[in-house]
């Protein structure tokens, strides 16, 4: 039966689109399937975390880039009726593994070699280590199951490392879980303790006003963006819209997407300067006829007030905004929003929420705990949340409508101005 079932959350994701959670991606993709397996001392210790669960997916359940779905992972944390407390202690470990792999190259040596697979002395003389410590790691990486290793002691990748975590590869997205959750966001959520009791953290201006930090997190973001912008338009479609806003809008991924899908939209960004810097770099990279139809407008958008014109807008798009400025804040934007927009426009908020009955989906409510290291004061978003403070801002608060993004971790909340 859980065969079938993840048959089915599989097929009803094809047309799902890939999000700035390429981390969770990765790491949702076998959960379910570990409740199919024998409880094994060795498949015990993985059985809830991400980054084990996505050593065990079954070859026969590889679907195309699309479909990797958010729903798999979803179902592991509601599995049963209580917590596997080892499972989620010990998966950083598996995490650390992963990242490490990536920062030395490993797949991409691996494979390099081919079907024949690398020795651990060949690949060490590749990436320049010959100390006992790398066939440690390598063994933690076939453990869950990123590599596998043959009788003669030879390494090649899994199926899916070689789909997603080989450089090479167009599904790539190794270099997000690299960089942003890897030399980011993973170590600053072990300020969360400090966090939760002090309530002071630094906010996203402060953090991005370091240009490395600011550079390294929105290079990273950008292809997460991009996948995830596709999905959006394959659900909503934005024609005739000629203007649009894009608060906080990073590279300008979305921007990008909507624009070329889009005749005769035009997009501003307004984004951190810090951010700005990498972002104009990757625009130079747009064919022309995007990057002419998109600008950026360096602006911290939780100030008061937003350098554009009154009711110019058809569309103000939100993506991952409402969730990282402090909860006094969000209604402003919405305001700001609403003064941008023309009579019959549509605000877009997109970003990590739970449902309304606060149980869920995990990943989204882990997320927004993660943002509260660098949002000390936010909101853990819900539909509810996110419309009463539309109405208040002067939406309809009848017409405003709620959807499913990124399965089991994003929805967006669409608010109409009369």
């Amino acid at each position: 039966p859980a065969q079938g079932v993840l048959h089915k959350l599989e097929q009803r994701t094809l047309s799902r689109g890939l999000g700035v959670t390429a981390l969770h991606l990765m790491a949702g993709r076998a959960a379910l399937r570990l409740y199919t397996r024998c409880r094994s001392p060795m498949t015990t210790l993985a059985a809830a975390s991400p980054s084990f669960r996505w050593s065990l997916r079954p070859t026969m359940c590889m679907v195309p880039v699309a479909c990797r779905a958010f729903s798999i992972l979803r179902g592991s944390f509601s599995e049963g009726d209580d917590v596997d407390l080892d499972s989620v202690a010990y998966g950083y470990m598996a995490s650390q593994a992963l990242f490490t792999a990536l920062e030395l190259e490993i797949f991409d040596n691996v494979a390099a070699a081919g079907q024949s697979g690398l020795g651990v002395t060949d690949l060490g003389k590749a990436i320049g280590i010959s100390a006992p410590r790398l066939k440690t790691l390598l063994t933690s990486l076939v453990a869950i199951r990123c590599l596998k290793i043959d009788a003669e002691g030879r390494y090649c990748c899994s199926e899916n490392t070689a789909r997603f975590m080989v450089s090479s590869s167009k599904h790539y997205y190794g270099d997000y879980l690299k960089m942003q959750i890897g030399r980011q966001f993973y170590h600053q959520m072990a300020h969360l303790p400090k966090v939760m009791k002090s309530g002071e953290a630094p906010d996203y201006a402060s953090w991005f006003s370091d240009p490395e930090v600011a550079q390294t997190y929105t290079a990273a973001q950008h292809n997460g963006s991009i996948a995830t912008a596709k999905g959006f338009l394959r659900k909503h479609k934005l024609d005739g819209a000629t203007k649009m806003l894009d608060v906080g809008g990073g590279s300008g991924a979305f921007s990008y997407v909507f624009v070329g899908a889009t005749p005769g939209l035009e997009s501003t960004v307004l984004e951190l300067p810090g951010v700005c810097q990498t972002a104009e770099q990757i625009r130079e990279n747009q064919p022309e006829y995007i990057r002419n139809r998109v600008n950026f407008v360096e602006l911290d958008a939780s100030k008061p007030e937003w350098p554009v014109q009154d009711t110019a807008f058809d569309v103000v798009l939100m993506s991952y905004i409402s969730g990282s400025v402090p909860e006094p804040i969000i209604e402003k934007l919405y305001a700001n929003a609403f003064k941008a927009m023309q009579p019959g426009g549509r605000l877009f908020v997109h970003d990590f929420i739970v449902d309304d009955n606060l149980t869920g989906p995990a990943l989204a409510a882990l997320w927004a705990l993660q943002h509260v290291t660098v949002n000390a004061q936010g909101l853990g978003l819900s539909p509810s949340n996110i419309i009463s403070r539309m109405e208040s801002a002067g939406f309809n608060p009848a017409k405003c409508e709620t959807f499913e993004m990124i399965h089991g971790l994003t929805k967006l909340v669409v608010g109409y101005k009369d």
